[in-house]
């Protein structure tokens, strides 16, 4: 069964640094590009960062690129966000995806994670 479980979210101040993790249950993880993305109440969903399969292409949104890093470990089954120079814009729920190959959509979400960035 497949199933996508996000950790690391939380309250941080202006400025500051979170590292979410997405560990992959059910697939094998090195055959499938991963995304992550964010929500807030009455916006669409928006993607923030995805990861290719060997993790060389790294496509970020252009609010979060410079400060955002994602990651994979293929091994770990584990796909991470380094979140830097948190702002309050960047309060959000946090989602995790796999994407199909065939079709380059998300088959599975995880359950999200929420960050809230404030003083």
């Amino acid at each position: 069964q497949v199933r996508l479980v996000e950790s690391g979210g939380g309250l941080v101040q202006p400025g500051g640094s979170l590292t979410l993790s997405c560990e992959a249950f059910g697939f094998p993880l090195a055959n499938y590009w991963m995304r992550w993305y964010r929500q807030v109440p009455g916006k669409e969903r928006e993607m923030v960062a995805g990861i290719s399969r060997t993790g060389r292409s790294t496509p970020y949104a252009a609010s979060v690129k410079g400060r955002f890093t994602i990651s994979r470990d293929d091994v770990g089954s584990t796909v991470s966000l380094q979140m830097n120079s948190l702002i309050s814009e960047d309060t959000a729920v946090y989602y995790c995806a796999r994407v199909d190959p065939e079709s380059g959509q998300v088959d599975y979400w995880g359950q999200g994670t929420q960050v809230t960035v404030s003083s």
